[in-house]
């Protein structure tokens, strides 16, 4: 027996996107930031993109 609850809310009543994250850890907003990061780049690159590393070659005597 499937018991999915749907509540019907009508719009005007509906919570703000901003309070709800106020009340997330900033660890799982971070997370969840990433995860729409490497969604969007995957959408317009086509494929994951990374960050450069940068390297410095230092001569040495």
């Amino acid at each position: 027996m499937d018991k999915t609850i749907i509540k019907k809310i009508e719009l005007k009543n509906l919570k703000s996107d901003f309070e709800y994250w106020q009340t997330q850890p900033i660890s799982s907003r971070l997370a969840t930031l990433q995860k729409i990061r490497e969604e969007y780049i995957g959408w317009k690159y086509d494929n994951r993109q990374k960050f450069q590393r940068i390297y410095s070659v230092i001569k040495q005597k």
